[in-house]
């Protein structure tokens, strides 16, 4: 499976955020969308998930490099994953995930519901308190374990580990990395050395375009510096 995007054009008003975005993103591989804060990241990503209108272009999703078929990318075929976890607080942890499968009656869960708290080592004191009084990093569990359940083809990640304590985006890395087969994983940072440590395959999200990067140069500390002036000169957005 493949994630297509061509020719993608995203403008406030005057202002070209996404400029003519051509790129393939392939199963099985993490890829990390590189970009300063304010680059165009969340853009870029709300126009994938249908939350803002694009100017032109298209995306979809194909079987591989040699099929001419585009299929749809239907609202069920994305997880989004935000870095400020929006949960509903008067609900504990198991109400939450209950609700959550029953809505969803189309999900088949391969787990019982303390298997899922088990897998994202949520605590086990934590599970029947209210979510408004889970942590921040909890949050953030309880928001990718439902991406997790419902198990989307392509998975959007917004600089999730923001704000994040060590051992909790730890934790989290490796979860994210334990996902990647069969699905498409775009993992959107601002930091190159979370981007290189996590991620398969690194693009440059760079006034306005994707850029590939080859990570195996990622080494040296004069192509480094070569990124960091890149995007130390991009155009404000």
């Amino acid at each position: 499976m493949e994630f297509v995007i061509s020719h993608l054009v995203k403008s406030y008003g005057s202002k070209q955020v996404l400029k003519d975005v051509d790129f393939v993103f392939g199963e099985g591989k993490i890829y990390g969308l590189l970009g300063r804060n304010g680059s165009g990241k969340t853009t870029f990503f709300n126009c994938i998930n249908n939350d803002i209108d694009i100017n032109s272009g298209e995306f979809y999703l194909r079987e591989n490099s040699e099929s001419s078929d585009k299929i749809p990318l239907m609202p069920e075929d994305i997880g989004y994953l935000v870095s400020t976890p929006t949960v509903p607080e008067f609900m504990t942890g198991r109400e939450f995930l209950k609700f959550f499968l029953e809505v969803h009656e189309e999900v088949t869960p391969d787990k019982t519901i303390d298997e899922y708290f088990d897998y994202m080592m949520v605590p086990e004191d934590d599970r029947d308190r209210l979510l408004k009084d889970y942590s921040h990093g909890t949050k953030n569990k309880m928001q990718m374990l439902l991406n997790i359940i419902a198990s989307p083809k392509l998975m959007l990640l917004d600089e999730p580990l923001t704000s994040l304590d060590v051992i909790i985006a730890e934790e989290m890395k490796n979860v994210i990395r334990s996902q990647k087969q069969g699905r498409i994983t775009i993992f959107s940072t601002h930091l190159l050395d979370v981007a290189v440590d996590l991620c398969d395959e690194i693009v440059l999200l760079h006034n306005g375009r994707l850029e590939p990067i080859d990570k195996s140069n990622l080494g040296d500390d004069d192509f480094k510096e070569k990124i960091i002036a890149a995007l130390r000169d991009q155009e404000d957005d």
